[in-house]
Protein backbone atom coordinates (compact mmCIF):
# COMPACT_ATOMS: atom_id res chain seq x y z
CA UNK A 1 0.00 0.00 0.00
CA UNK A 2 1.26 3.42 -0.89
CA UNK A 3 2.33 5.77 1.91
CA UNK A 4 1.05 8.76 -0.03
CA UNK A 5 -2.19 10.45 0.98
CA UNK A 6 -5.42 9.05 -0.43
CA UNK A 7 -8.24 11.11 -1.80
CA UNK A 8 -9.96 11.24 1.58
CA UNK A 9 -6.75 12.45 3.23
CA UNK A 10 -5.85 9.19 4.94
CA UNK A 11 -2.23 8.10 4.93
CA UNK A 12 -3.01 4.50 5.88
CA UNK A 13 -5.59 2.16 7.38
CA UNK A 14 -4.77 1.22 10.96
CA UNK A 15 -5.41 -2.17 12.58
CA UNK A 16 -5.90 -0.56 15.99
CA UNK A 17 -9.40 -0.87 17.36
CA UNK A 18 -11.10 0.22 20.52
CA UNK A 19 -14.16 0.30 22.69
CA UNK A 20 -15.84 2.81 24.95
CA UNK A 21 -15.96 1.83 28.63
CA UNK A 22 -17.31 3.54 31.74
CA UNK A 23 -15.82 7.06 31.69
CA UNK A 24 -13.06 6.00 29.37
CA UNK A 25 -11.73 4.21 26.30
CA UNK A 26 -10.02 0.86 25.74
CA UNK A 27 -7.66 0.45 22.79
CA UNK A 28 -6.20 -2.75 21.33
CA UNK A 29 -3.08 -2.47 19.21
CA UNK A 30 -0.68 -4.95 17.64
CA UNK A 31 1.34 -5.86 20.73
CA UNK A 32 -0.32 -3.95 23.54
CA UNK A 33 -3.76 -2.99 24.81
CA UNK A 34 -4.68 -0.13 27.11
CA UNK A 35 -7.53 1.50 28.98
CA UNK A 36 -7.69 5.17 29.95
CA UNK A 37 -10.41 6.21 32.41
CA UNK A 38 -11.32 9.56 33.90
CA UNK A 39 -11.38 9.04 37.67
CA UNK A 40 -13.81 10.87 40.00
CA UNK A 41 -10.81 13.01 41.05
CA UNK A 42 -10.49 14.27 37.46
CA UNK A 43 -7.23 12.46 36.74
CA UNK A 44 -6.74 10.00 33.87
CA UNK A 45 -5.94 6.47 35.01
CA UNK A 46 -4.02 4.56 32.29
CA UNK A 47 -3.56 0.79 32.27
CA UNK A 48 -1.34 -0.92 29.68
CA UNK A 49 -0.88 -4.64 29.19
CA UNK A 50 0.73 -6.97 26.65
CA UNK A 51 -1.46 -8.88 24.22
CA UNK A 52 -0.95 -12.61 24.53
CA UNK A 53 -0.06 -14.51 21.40
CA UNK A 54 1.55 -11.89 19.18
CA UNK A 55 3.26 -13.63 16.27
CA UNK A 56 2.23 -16.99 17.73
CA UNK A 57 -1.46 -16.32 17.19
CA UNK A 58 -3.30 -19.68 16.77
CA UNK A 59 -4.33 -20.64 13.23
CA UNK A 60 -8.05 -20.44 14.08
CA UNK A 61 -7.66 -16.72 14.84
CA UNK A 62 -6.09 -16.14 11.40
CA UNK A 63 -8.09 -18.43 9.10
CA UNK A 64 -10.71 -16.55 7.02
CA UNK A 65 -14.35 -17.02 8.09
CA UNK A 66 -13.26 -19.01 11.15
CA UNK A 67 -11.27 -16.21 12.81
CA UNK A 68 -14.31 -13.94 13.01
CA UNK A 69 -16.10 -16.09 15.58
CA UNK A 70 -13.08 -16.56 17.86
CA UNK A 71 -11.88 -12.96 17.58
CA UNK A 72 -15.39 -11.66 18.28
CA UNK A 73 -15.86 -13.69 21.47
CA UNK A 74 -12.35 -12.92 22.70
CA UNK A 75 -13.02 -9.21 22.10
CA UNK A 76 -16.35 -9.53 23.92
CA UNK A 77 -14.71 -11.15 26.94
CA UNK A 78 -11.87 -8.60 27.04
CA UNK A 79 -14.35 -5.76 26.56
CA UNK A 80 -16.59 -7.00 29.37
CA UNK A 81 -13.60 -7.26 31.71
CA UNK A 82 -12.58 -3.70 30.85
CA UNK A 83 -16.11 -2.38 31.39
CA UNK A 84 -16.24 -4.09 34.80
CA UNK A 85 -12.82 -2.74 35.75
CA UNK A 86 -13.67 0.77 34.54
CA UNK A 87 -16.89 0.72 36.61
CA UNK A 88 -14.91 -0.22 39.71
CA UNK A 89 -12.65 2.78 39.15
CA UNK A 90 -15.67 5.07 39.48
CA UNK A 91 -16.48 3.83 42.98
CA UNK A 92 -15.66 6.29 45.73
CA UNK A 93 -13.27 4.88 48.30
CA UNK A 94 -14.92 3.67 51.49
CA UNK A 95 -12.71 5.99 53.53
CA UNK A 96 -14.03 8.97 51.59
CA UNK A 97 -17.70 8.11 51.72
CA UNK A 98 -19.17 5.84 54.39
CA UNK A 99 -22.73 4.67 53.95
CA UNK A 100 -24.53 2.44 56.41
CA UNK A 101 -25.18 -0.97 54.89
CA UNK A 102 -28.66 -2.47 54.93
CA UNK A 103 -29.24 -5.83 56.65
CA UNK A 104 -29.40 -7.54 53.26
CA UNK A 105 -26.13 -5.92 52.13
CA UNK A 106 -24.46 -6.96 55.41
CA UNK A 107 -25.69 -10.54 54.94
CA UNK A 108 -24.34 -10.63 51.37
CA UNK A 109 -21.01 -9.20 52.50
CA UNK A 110 -20.70 -11.77 55.30
CA UNK A 111 -21.68 -14.75 53.14
CA UNK A 112 -20.01 -13.89 49.85
CA UNK A 113 -17.41 -11.20 50.51
CA UNK A 114 -15.17 -10.66 47.46
CA UNK A 115 -17.07 -13.34 45.54
CA UNK A 116 -20.11 -11.13 45.13
CA UNK A 117 -18.84 -9.22 42.06
CA UNK A 118 -18.07 -12.35 39.96
CA UNK A 119 -21.48 -13.75 40.90
CA UNK A 120 -23.27 -10.53 39.95
CA UNK A 121 -21.29 -10.38 36.70
CA UNK A 122 -22.20 -13.98 35.88
CA UNK A 123 -25.88 -13.35 36.51
CA UNK A 124 -25.72 -10.22 34.33
CA UNK A 125 -24.19 -12.20 31.45
CA UNK A 126 -26.88 -14.91 31.67
CA UNK A 127 -29.66 -12.31 31.74
CA UNK A 128 -28.06 -10.44 28.82
CA UNK A 129 -27.82 -13.57 26.67
CA UNK A 130 -31.40 -14.56 27.50
CA UNK A 131 -32.62 -11.07 26.59
CA UNK A 132 -30.72 -11.14 23.28
CA UNK A 133 -32.14 -14.56 22.34
CA UNK A 134 -35.66 -13.42 23.21
CA UNK A 135 -35.56 -10.04 21.44
CA UNK A 136 -33.44 -10.87 18.39
CA UNK A 137 -34.36 -14.50 17.73
CA UNK A 138 -37.70 -15.46 19.25
CA UNK A 139 -39.81 -12.28 18.95
CA UNK A 140 -39.03 -11.63 15.23
CA UNK A 141 -39.79 -15.28 14.42
CA UNK A 142 -43.08 -15.14 16.34
CA UNK A 143 -44.15 -11.95 14.58
CA UNK A 144 -43.13 -13.17 11.11
CA UNK A 145 -44.93 -16.47 11.60
CA UNK A 146 -47.98 -14.59 12.89
CA UNK A 147 -48.10 -12.42 9.76
CA UNK A 148 -47.81 -15.59 7.65
CA UNK A 149 -51.02 -16.90 9.24
CA UNK A 150 -52.86 -13.73 8.17
CA UNK A 151 -51.16 -13.23 4.80
CA UNK A 152 -49.54 -16.41 3.39
CA UNK A 153 -45.86 -15.77 2.68
CA UNK A 154 -43.08 -17.77 1.10
CA UNK A 155 -39.96 -18.65 3.08
CA UNK A 156 -37.85 -15.78 1.73
CA UNK A 157 -40.54 -13.20 2.55
CA UNK A 158 -40.78 -14.50 6.11
CA UNK A 159 -37.00 -14.36 6.46
CA UNK A 160 -36.94 -10.77 5.16
CA UNK A 161 -39.66 -9.68 7.60
CA UNK A 162 -37.86 -11.47 10.43
CA UNK A 163 -34.54 -9.81 9.50
CA UNK A 164 -36.05 -6.34 9.19
CA UNK A 165 -37.69 -6.75 12.59
CA UNK A 166 -34.33 -7.69 14.15
CA UNK A 167 -32.72 -4.61 12.62
CA UNK A 168 -35.64 -2.42 13.80
CA UNK A 169 -35.35 -3.81 17.34
CA UNK A 170 -31.60 -3.16 17.33
CA UNK A 171 -31.98 0.43 16.12
CA UNK A 172 -34.89 1.07 18.49
CA UNK A 173 -32.98 -0.32 21.47
CA UNK A 174 -29.84 1.73 20.77
CA UNK A 175 -31.97 4.86 20.20
CA UNK A 176 -33.73 4.32 23.54
CA UNK A 177 -30.46 3.84 25.45
CA UNK A 178 -29.14 7.09 23.97
CA UNK A 179 -31.61 8.93 26.21
CA UNK A 180 -30.02 7.45 29.34
CA UNK A 181 -27.43 9.85 30.77
CA UNK A 182 -24.73 7.26 31.55
CA UNK A 183 -25.13 5.47 28.21
CA UNK A 184 -25.05 8.78 26.36
CA UNK A 185 -21.68 9.55 27.96
CA UNK A 186 -20.45 6.13 26.86
CA UNK A 187 -21.56 6.98 23.32
CA UNK A 188 -19.52 10.19 23.61
CA UNK A 189 -16.44 8.17 24.54
CA UNK A 190 -17.27 5.92 21.58
CA UNK A 191 -17.12 9.00 19.37
CA UNK A 192 -13.81 10.02 20.95
CA UNK A 193 -12.38 6.57 20.20
CA UNK A 194 -13.33 6.83 16.51
CA UNK A 195 -12.13 10.42 16.12
CA UNK A 196 -8.72 9.70 17.66
CA UNK A 197 -8.14 6.63 15.46
CA UNK A 198 -9.15 8.59 12.36
CA UNK A 199 -6.77 11.39 13.34
CA UNK A 200 -3.98 8.83 13.72
CA UNK A 201 -4.82 7.31 10.31
CA UNK A 202 -4.47 10.76 8.75
CA UNK A 203 -0.92 10.97 10.10
CA UNK A 204 -1.66 13.97 12.32
CA UNK A 205 -0.30 14.61 15.80
CA UNK A 206 -2.66 13.26 18.45
CA UNK A 207 -3.83 16.46 20.11
CA UNK A 208 -7.31 17.47 21.19
CA UNK A 209 -7.46 20.17 18.51
CA UNK A 210 -6.52 17.73 15.74
CA UNK A 211 -8.81 14.95 16.98
CA UNK A 212 -11.74 17.35 17.35
CA UNK A 213 -11.95 18.10 13.61
CA UNK A 214 -12.27 14.46 12.52
CA UNK A 215 -15.41 12.36 12.03
CA UNK A 216 -16.91 10.33 14.86
CA UNK A 217 -17.93 7.64 12.33
CA UNK A 218 -15.62 4.77 11.42
CA UNK A 219 -16.18 1.71 9.15
CA UNK A 220 -14.43 -0.72 11.53
CA UNK A 221 -16.98 -0.45 14.30
CA UNK A 222 -18.90 -2.96 16.39
CA UNK A 223 -22.12 -1.22 15.39
CA UNK A 224 -21.43 -1.97 11.73
CA UNK A 225 -20.56 -5.56 12.60
CA UNK A 226 -23.86 -6.11 14.44
CA UNK A 227 -25.83 -4.68 11.52
CA UNK A 228 -24.04 -6.96 9.06
CA UNK A 229 -24.74 -10.00 11.24
CA UNK A 230 -28.46 -9.14 11.31
CA UNK A 231 -28.57 -8.41 7.58
CA UNK A 232 -26.56 -11.42 6.41
CA UNK A 233 -28.67 -13.74 8.56
CA UNK A 234 -31.63 -13.05 6.24
CA UNK A 235 -29.87 -14.68 3.29
CA UNK A 236 -28.10 -17.44 5.24
CA UNK A 237 -31.36 -18.51 6.91
CA UNK A 238 -33.06 -18.55 3.50
CA UNK A 239 -30.33 -20.53 1.72
CA UNK A 240 -30.12 -23.09 4.54
CA UNK A 241 -33.92 -23.26 4.73
CA UNK A 242 -34.19 -23.09 8.50
CA UNK A 243 -37.49 -24.65 9.64
CA UNK A 244 -40.58 -22.61 10.50
CA UNK A 245 -42.60 -25.49 11.95
CA UNK A 246 -41.38 -24.81 15.51
CA UNK A 247 -40.10 -21.49 16.85
CA UNK A 248 -37.94 -23.28 19.42
CA UNK A 249 -36.34 -25.52 16.78
CA UNK A 250 -35.83 -22.49 14.53
CA UNK A 251 -34.10 -20.56 17.31
CA UNK A 252 -31.79 -23.50 18.01
CA UNK A 253 -30.96 -23.72 14.29
CA UNK A 254 -30.25 -19.96 14.16
CA UNK A 255 -27.87 -20.29 17.10
CA UNK A 256 -26.08 -23.15 15.32
CA UNK A 257 -25.59 -21.16 12.08
CA UNK A 258 -24.67 -17.95 13.91
CA UNK A 259 -20.90 -18.70 13.69
CA UNK A 260 -21.20 -18.84 9.89
CA UNK A 261 -23.05 -15.52 9.80
CA UNK A 262 -20.51 -13.92 12.13
CA UNK A 263 -17.62 -15.25 10.06
CA UNK A 264 -18.99 -13.65 6.88
CA UNK A 265 -19.73 -10.34 8.66
CA UNK A 266 -16.21 -10.25 10.12
CA UNK A 267 -14.58 -10.67 6.72
CA UNK A 268 -16.72 -7.85 5.29
CA UNK A 269 -15.71 -5.57 8.18
CA UNK A 270 -12.05 -6.37 7.49
CA UNK A 271 -12.54 -5.43 3.83
CA UNK A 272 -14.17 -2.16 4.86
CA UNK A 273 -11.26 -1.45 7.20
CA UNK A 274 -8.63 -2.29 4.60
CA UNK A 275 -10.01 -0.75 1.39
CA UNK A 276 -11.84 2.38 0.36
CA UNK A 277 -13.88 1.85 -2.81
CA UNK A 278 -17.48 1.76 -4.00
CA UNK A 279 -18.10 -1.77 -2.68
CA UNK A 280 -16.69 -1.13 0.80
CA UNK A 281 -18.56 2.17 1.03
CA UNK A 282 -21.82 0.33 0.31
CA UNK A 283 -20.94 -2.27 2.96
CA UNK A 284 -20.14 0.46 5.50
CA UNK A 285 -23.04 2.82 4.74
CA UNK A 286 -25.77 1.26 6.98
CA UNK A 287 -23.42 0.83 9.94
CA UNK A 288 -22.13 4.38 9.59
CA UNK A 289 -25.73 5.63 9.58
CA UNK A 290 -26.52 3.72 12.80
CA UNK A 291 -23.37 5.20 14.37
CA UNK A 292 -25.27 8.50 14.42
CA UNK A 293 -27.05 6.90 17.37
CA UNK A 294 -24.23 4.89 18.99
CA UNK A 295 -21.69 7.75 18.90
CA UNK A 296 -21.94 11.33 20.11
CA UNK A 297 -19.61 14.28 19.77
CA UNK A 298 -17.18 14.06 22.72
CA UNK A 299 -15.89 16.89 24.88
CA UNK A 300 -12.21 17.69 25.30
CA UNK A 301 -11.77 15.59 28.45
CA UNK A 302 -13.23 12.56 26.72
CA UNK A 303 -10.92 13.06 23.76
CA UNK A 304 -7.96 13.29 26.14
CA UNK A 305 -8.81 9.81 27.46
CA UNK A 306 -9.03 8.38 23.95
CA UNK A 307 -5.71 9.98 22.98
CA UNK A 308 -3.99 8.59 26.10
CA UNK A 309 -5.28 5.09 25.38
CA UNK A 310 -4.34 5.25 21.69
CA UNK A 311 -0.80 6.59 22.22
CA UNK A 312 -0.10 3.69 24.58
CA UNK A 313 -0.71 1.02 21.92
CA UNK A 314 0.87 2.54 18.80
CA UNK A 315 3.75 0.19 17.82
CA UNK A 316 7.28 1.53 17.44
CA UNK A 317 7.35 0.13 13.92
CA UNK A 318 4.23 1.64 12.33
CA UNK A 319 4.59 -0.66 9.30
CA UNK A 320 3.23 -3.41 11.57
CA UNK A 321 0.04 -1.40 11.91
CA UNK A 322 -0.79 -1.10 8.22
CA UNK A 323 -3.27 -3.35 6.46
Amino acid sequence: MSNGKKKNGEKFKSKIGGQAVIEGVMMRGIHKASMACRLPSGEIDLEIWDIKGGKDTPWYRKAPFIRGVFNFFISMIDGYKCITRSAEKQMVDEDDEQEEMTKFEKWLDEKLGDKIMPIVSGISIVIGIAFAVLMFMMVPSWVSKGIDKIIPLNSFAKNVIEGLLKIAIFIGYTAFTAFLKDIRRTYEYHGAEHKSITCYEHGEELTVENVKKHSRFHPRCGTSFVFLVLFISIFVNTVLRLPWSSILVRVICKILVLPLVMGIAYELIRLAGKYDNVVTRIISAPGLAIQRITTREPDEKEMECAISALKAVIPENKDEDQW
